[in-house]
């Protein structure tokens, strides 16, 4: 039973730490961000 709790509190830990990342990058200015690979320019 150790392993479910110990699973249970990873995953709490993990969406702890994706929801503070997604408020920070909401925070960030949108014009700071680096462009992505949305088209490709490599034929």
């Amino acid at each position: 039973m150790d392993d479910t709790h110990e699973f249970v509190e990873k995953v709490h830990d993990k969406q702890k730490k994706d929801k503070k990342n997604k408020q920070r990058q909401n925070e960030e200015d949108p014009g700071n961000k680096l462009p992505g690979k949305q088209h490709s320019t490599n034929k």
